[in-house]
């Protein structure tokens, strides 16, 4: 009936019919189907429907002569939907006596057939010339008669195939085939429109007396199979679909009185395969208003799946077939006394194998993609776990399974029999499925299709991805090895699975699977090792969620915690070594609040709210948690304990450690003897649980705490090993022993073996190699340590990390520390540039001096310092104006100094030496200065003090930091003016304002200067040359001197000389004995001079030589010109050693550089006329 074709129905002239021209014709016909893309837009439909393929049946009209008037409703296919006539005449009076009456007779048999369209096919053979045609014929062609005589409407239904026998081109078939496509849809909209009116009509009769479901079923079946013949498989699948609904209502009505009983089984029908339509003749007992409950619902079932099937959804089928399955089963259970035994169980099992058999059957001929493939793969693997689950029933029954979780179910117990009614079962029939049969029977044969059905469903929930729902099949079999005494089988498996089921959270499963894994461990008697702590450990994981007394009670469930955890301390005592368990939720460890400190020792006190989840007591031992700091520093609290309750408890934690600042919770262990268990608080939102969020804890600054400072020494000397200076602050602390270790940035290495102590004292210095060792130093003391480096100039700052661990003369035992980070500026603050000036046997140096960052520089004393064996050198400088010199920023600093040396060059280096402070280290030093003064004023007890006057000081200092506005005023004044945000609540403020607010010179500060020497080379010249223009007016008598010039105008010549005086002074002895050819260039400024003589040329330098050069200057302009300057420099000369030339050094100065000479305009005569003023003007 589905898989019935489109009739299409032909006829023709006898002729026609009986020719080879007509075999060709339809031959060639056939090859242009099935039809494709048919696009069917009905009225009664809003969308358009598109059948991508159809098939026709050609079959002769004469073949369907008879139509049947069944009072059955059947499909709209067994009757053709389209009706073709051919045509071959192409003759006008053969058509008007002959071809136009067998059409007409024709068309009145077909026009009496309802919902058939019919088509009028003209053929006309393309390759045959007609011999009558002339060119003015105005007759009609036989085509134009035929549409002009059946075409009674507007619709044409007329068409001319021209066509050449084995032509198959769909060009030419295109006109005819569009034809019969417009033909079948309105044929087709016509039946099915008038069938849907029937159906709508029956149901509208339903609450009539006589209305029958049957007949109504069969009345819109037909319309399914109608479009499921045309291949419109989804209206199909809606037509049955609504017929479920109605068949539904009809259930919940309670009218079956056109059914049968619920199910009357017969021979094989828990056995026989479920989509199977042919098993019985399902449309005769629906007609016969016999049909049970049980095979309508299968055969409509069957209907549905086949059209899913078609539609290549078959994860629906098998879908559709587990509920199907499920629901009208417990239909069953209804009448189960009333059914042979095991009935209900083998027909499940049995449909659901055949339906998994028939799919991939079904599925061999469709291709699906990664999702759709996922899915049907999961879906049979429902069946199977359907299947097994009848397995458990009939387990449980027989008794080849035990009467408990996880094979016995509550719903088992609800479906179980009473025993009047299995008394009332019959015993005449069997089930019939060999499988079940035999399964029943034999424990083993049950053992092996258990395990067989399980596996099958296991594989496939893993190729389907749904892995936890195939390791609860996993969690039966390990189930069904402990039934059958396989123990060690079983452990293997309930061991496996907890780590495959935490992730998914499935915690009942997880709890029951781990709890039957402790209980088989004890049945084993195995050793309470390493192997088991762990699976208590995950089994008690479990048991901190509430979902875990899902399959437990509670009361059960912590007597057996209680044992457990005894049982866990004792056992974790055991191990030969330590065990590591992190973020276990049985318990948990968070910091309460801020740190505090001790008023006694180095000591750091914080508070933990420790929470046990568990129902009793657990013993431990100890309890710890790691703080880390901004640097990665950690510290670590420590607390014995020997239990803790449940619920939540607060601990007390210390760490002897003298660092501050501001912390994270990094970690928490709780330690069980070998067992540790451990938290990491640090890390993302999503990596973190909630109770283990990233928890800040500031640890306060213990003034009275060991301290270490780091900074510069006072002296520094560049070009030899440099040093920093380490203040450790005692503070309460008698040290015995203390060990500092450094690590400082790439690149740098310390010295610790040439470490040294600056002041000498009680403590003493430990040779080490790898750090320093401090011995026997004394409360409250301040020693400094010189430490020498390797060079670190290319950093600017060090960041140095310090690790300092030592112990006290009060309490020996306890090892304290202090973890923190310095930074230290290694860069000079000032940078000093040196310019060299050769004047004859003088040299001047011009240094600059300058800051290298913002901090303003003050300079004491600057000396140029030779060496004391140094003969034949004086060095002088100029004496500054003030006693105190500031180095800004934008401000740099010059200072001159004269070498004068008559035993020609200095060899030997001489030393800059430069006295400085830090403005910021000179008011920090006046701050603390005026803060003991006031606090030795009030009288502070000896306790307070020392914490008081760091307080004070740190406070006052922050307070400068904050605000520059007083840097200019104690600049001028030497005044410390606080900003007016200063505020301290205690009695100190009124006088420490006061005393910093007074005027002082600018070395009232006690902070001593520190001194720099830069090591300063003498550069050598081996030419020093002085050029000269004189000018001597020749109209000057000769005992008048040039000093005395006359008046000098514009334009006149003046005679003037070019004098060179060289020295080898400043050169290497050798070089003194040697000429030079030197090279002279007069600038040409053309604006003020015209010069004329040797402008360019060269001359020869000898030690102590001149050469001079006459010249004629001419002055352009009046006014004071200065004179022009002279460039000379030497040539190359060969040398033989290189075998090459090189340019001898050479210094040249102009010694009328600052001259002027004043140019008066030249005098004229001018003549001006006056008016006077008359009659005539």
């Amino acid at each position: 009936m589905s898989n019935q074709n489109v009739l299409v129905t032909y006829s023709a002239p006898v002729s026609f019919l009986a020719s080879e021209n007509w075999k060709q014709v339809l031959a060639a016909l056939q090859s242009q189907l099935p039809l494709r893309s048919i696009h069917w837009k009905s009225a009664s439909r809003p969308n358009l429907k598109t059948i991508q393929e159809l098939e026709l049946t050609l079959v002769p009209l004469d073949s369907l002569r008879d139509e049947h008037t069944s009072q059955v409703p059947v499909t709209l296919l067994e009757k053709p939907l389209l009706n073709l006539y051919v045509v071959t005449c192409e003759d006008n009076d053969l058509y008007k006596t002959t071809v136009k009456k067998q059409i007409k007779d024709w068309h009145s048999s077909i026009s009496q057939r309802k919902n058939q369209e019919w088509i009028i096919v003209h053929v006309v053979r393309s390759d045959v010339k007609t011999t009558d045609r002339k060119f003015f014929n105005m007759k009609s062609s036989v085509l134009d008669k035929i549409k002009a005589d059946f075409n009674v409407d507007k619709r044409d239904r007329c068409v001319q195939l021209s066509w050449t026998a084995g032509d198959h081109s769909p060009v030419i078939w295109a006109d005819l085939v569009n034809k019969i496509k417009d033909g079948l849809l309105s044929a087709l909209d016509l039946s099915v429109s008038q069938r849907e009116e029937e159906v709508r009509r029956s149901e509208s009769q339903r609450q009539m007396p006589g209305w029958n479901f049957c007949t109504f079923f069969i009345l819109k079946e037909s319309l399914a199979s109608s479009f499921e013949g045309v291949k419109l498989f989804e209206d199909a699948l809606h037509q049955y679909n609504e017929l479920e609904v109605s068949f539904i209502q009809v259930l919940r009505e309670k009218n079956m009185s056109w059914f049968g009983s619920l199910i009357q089984p017969v021979d094989k029908d828990d056995s026989a395969p479920l989509l199977s339509i042919t098993k019985k003749h399902y449309r005769d007992l629906i007609l016969a208003n016999s049909i049970s409950v049980f095979d309508f619902r299968i055969y409509l079932l069957s209907r549905q799946c086949a059209l899913l099937n078609k539609m290549r959804r078959p994860s629906e089928i098998c879908q559709k077939v587990t509920t199907f399955l499920g629901t009208f089963g417990r239909r069953l259970r209804e009448v189960e006394a009333k059914l042979s035994e095991y009935f209900i169980e083998s027909w499940i099992f049995s449909s659901a194998l055949s339906v998994v058999d028939q799919c991939d059957t079904w599925a061999t001929t469709t291709e699906l993609d990664g999702i759709q493939l996922a899915r049907f793969i999961a879906s049979k693997g429902e069946l199977l776990e359907l299947a097994k689950t009848q397995l458990d029933i009939i387990g449980v029954k027989v008794g080849h399974l035990p009467k408990k979780l996880p094979f016995a179910t509550t719903c088992m117990e609800e479906a179980a029999l009473h025993p009047e009614q299995i008394s009332k079962r019959s015993s005449t029939r069997r089930i019939s499925n060999y499988e079940i049969i035999l399964a029943i029977r034999d424990k083993e044969a049950f053992y092996d299709l258990y395990c067989a059905t399980s596996n099958r469903a296991i594989d496939m929930y893993v190729k389907a991805g749904r892995r936890k729902i195939a390791l609860k099949l996993h969690g039966f079999l390990a189930a069904l090895d402990i039934h059958r005494g396989r123990l060690a089988s079983a452990l293997a498996i309930f061991t496996s699975l907890p780590a495959h089921y935490a992730p998914h959270m499935w915690i009942s499963l997880e709890s029951f699977v781990l709890s039957r894994a402790l209980d088989i461990h004890a049945e084993l008697q195995n050793p309470q090792d390493r192997e088991w702590i762990h699976i208590l450990l995950a089994y008690l994981r479990t048991c901190t969620n509430d979902m875990s007394k899902e399959l437990t009670s509670e009361g059960d469930q912590e007597k057996s915690v209680t044992q457990l955890i005894k049982a866990l301390h004792t056992a974790a005592a055991s191990l030969d070594s330590d065990l590591v368990h992190t973020d276990h939720p049985i318990m948990a460890v968070q910091v309460s609040g801020d740190a505090t400190c001790s008023e006694d020792e180095d000591l750091v006190l914080v508070d933990a709210t420790v929470s046990n989840h568990l129902p009793c007591d657990v013993f431990v031992d100890e309890i710890n948690i790691t703080l880390r700091g901004r640097d990665s520093e950690r510290l670590k609290f420590i607390a014995k304990v020997d239990k803790l309750p449940p619920g939540q408890s607060t601990v007390t934690l210390s760490c002897p450690s003298s660092s501050w600042g501001l912390y994270t919770l990094e970690s928490s262990e709780i330690v069980m003897s070998r067992v540790h268990f451990q938290w990491q608080h640090t890390g993302t939102v999503t990596t973190a649980p909630k109770r283990n969020q990233i928890s800040l804890v500031r640890v306060p600054h213990s003034l009275r705490a060991l301290d270490v400072q780091m900074r510069q020494p006072q002296q520094t000397e560049l070009g030899t090993t440099s040093h920093l200076l380490l203040v450790i602050s005692t503070g309460r602390n008698d040290i015995s022993r203390a060990t500092i270790k450094l690590t400082p940035p790439s690149g740098v290495r310390f010295n610790y073996s040439a470490a040294r102590l600056e002041a000498g004292g009680t403590e003493t210095l430990e040779a080490s190699d790898n750090a320093i060792v401090l011995l026997d130093a004394p409360v409250d003391a301040d020693i400094i340590i010189s430490l020498p480096h390797s060079d670190a100039s290319r950093y600017h700052t060090m960041k140095i990390w310090l690790n300092v661990t030592y112990n006290t003369q009060s309490s020996m035992g306890v090892i304290r520390t202090l973890q923190t980070s310095r930074i230290v500026t290694v860069s000079l603050p000032i940078a000093v540039n040196v310019e060299d000036f050769f004047r004859g046997k003088r040299l001047f140096s011009k240094f600059t001096i300058s800051a290298t960052s913002h901090q303003h520089v003050r300079i004491s004393s600057t000396e140029l310092q030779g060496a004391r064996s140094l003969d034949g050198v004086k060095i002088s400088g100029c004496r500054p104006s003030r006693p105190v010199v500031t180095v800004m920023p934008e401000h740099p600093v010059n200072f001159l100094f004269s070498i004068e040396s008559s035993n020609g060059p200095v060899l030997d280096p001489l030393n800059l030496v430069i006295k400085y402070r830090i403005l910021r280290d000179e008011v920090e030093a006046l701050v603390r200065q005026t803060v003991e003064t006031v606090l030795s004023s009030m009288s502070v007890e000896n306790p307070k003090y020392g914490s008081l006057r760091r307080m004070l000081i740190d406070k006052l200092v922050a307070q400068l930091e904050s605000d520059a506005e007083w840097v200019e005023a104690y600049r001028a004044t030497g005044e410390i003016i606080l900003p007016s945000s200063f505020e301290d609540d205690g009695d100190f403020q009124r006088p420490i304002l006061e005393a910093l607010a007074q005027c002082r010179p600018e070395t009232a500060s006690p902070c001593p200067w520190r001194e720099i020497k830069i090591p300063v080379d003498v550069p050598r010249m081996n030419i020093v040359t002085a050029a000269q223009i004189t000018i001597q007016p020749t109209s000057l008598p000769s005992d008048i001197q040039s000093a005395q010039l006359p008046p000098i105008y514009a334009g006149q010549p003046i005679n003037a000389t070019l004098i060179f005086k060289t020295s080898f002074h400043w050169a290497e002895k050798e070089g003194k004995q040697r000429c030079y050819t030197m090279r002279y260039d007069v600038e040409e400024r053309v604006k003020d001079w015209l010069l004329c003589g040797r402008k360019r040329g060269d001359f020869v330098a000898t030690d102590g030589g001149s050469f001079a050069v006459p010249l004629t200057l001419i002055a352009l302009h009046h006014g004071e010109i200065t004179l022009p300057k002279v460039d000379v420099r030497p040539l190359p000369i060969l040398t033989q050693a290189s075998m090459g030339s090189t340019v001898p050094s050479a210094d040249a100065c102009q010694v009328h550089g600052a001259e002027k000479v004043l140019i008066l305009p030249r005098g004229g005569r001018s003549t001006y006329i006056v008016g006077m003023g008359g009659e005539y003007e």
